[in-house]
């Protein structure tokens, strides 16, 4: 049975799930191809619509997987796709665009994301996405893995003020972005987009995790992300490779984490004290 999808909303006031589905990872053993389409087919049916992508996972196959499980289907899902730093020029971006859209079997992709920031001036690649954005053939933009002073950088580049999410690591294991971070854009109304948020399963043998999902009944999958969607302006996006996962993960919107409990957490996983340089996987 399905459970309520929360939402959060973009700067444009367009409200997404707060559950997504990641893709990293996928399409990389074909093996497992049925079993991944499956996964992500049953997530849309459970309200988690929105599947997050990028050209660079499986050299550009998981977007094509994407496609796959998407098709008859677009109109539901909301797409996020990603362009490489190294292909982040003004014509760069706008060809690996076209690239992404045609390995996705889509005339549009709703968010579109620079990866990380590379060596292309910020000028330039929002140039080009300005121009992807008035033709079409994106919705909206934004950014992954940057930090505040990125961040202050963009919004006064021309354009910048678009900027619709910042993608980044955070987790249990990873609450950097706690003490500077996640404040500046929650003060902007900008939402994060949490990747990796069971730290790729490593956390999910701590016994005080183990603990609390316990006594909720439930697994330490679902409590990790449980407690990275207890945020307002928060989303997560974590990867399903089989339908049995993919409703493993759904089953972390019906846990709400007491005062207690939330404490117990932040002792067992210190929040941050200080700066920390913003850390990536």
């Amino acid at each position: 049975m399905s459970v309520a999808m929360r939402t959060i909303k973009l700067p444009s006031g367009e409200a997404i799930p707060v559950l997504g589905q990641g893709t990293w990872g996928m399409a990389e053993d074909a093996r497992h191809r049925d079993d991944e389409i499956a996964a992500l087919r049953l997530g849309l049916d459970l309200g988690m619509i929105l599947i997050d992508t990028a050209e660079m996972y499986a050299d550009g196959a998981a977007e094509e997987l994407v496609g796959e499980a998407i098709a008859g289907r677009r109109d539901e899902v909301f797409l996020v796709s990603k362009v490489l730093p190294e292909h982040a020029t003004r014509g760069g971006t706008i060809a690996a665009c076209e690239g992404s859209l045609m390995r996705l079997g889509t005339d549009r992709i709703d968010l579109y994301l620079l990866h990380w920031r590379g060596l292309v001036p910020l000028r330039e690649t929002l140039g080009a996405l300005a121009d992807l954005a008035r033709v079409g053939k994106i919705r909206h933009w934004g950014v992954s893995n940057f930090d505040v002073f990125d961040m202050e950088e963009l919004v006064i580049t021309r354009n910048g003020a678009d900027v619709a999410t910042d993608q980044v690591l955070y987790n249990l294991t990873r609450r950097g972005i706690e003490y500077d971070l996640l404040p500046w854009c929650r003060a902007r109304s900008l939402p994060i987009m949490a990747y990796s948020p069971i730290e790729q399963g490593r956390l999910l043998n701590h016994p005080v995790l183990q603990r609390i999902a316990a006594s909720h009944g439930v697994t330490p999958t679902q409590l990790a992300i449980a407690w990275v969607i207890r945020l307002d302006g928060v989303n997560a996006i974590p990867k399903a490779s089989t339908p049995e996962h993919t409703q493993e993960n759904c089953g972390a919107l019906k846990i709400f984490l007491s005062k207690q409990e939330l404490a117990i957490l932040d002792s067992a996983f210190p929040p941050p004290t200080a700066k920390r340089p913003l850390e990536m996987l």
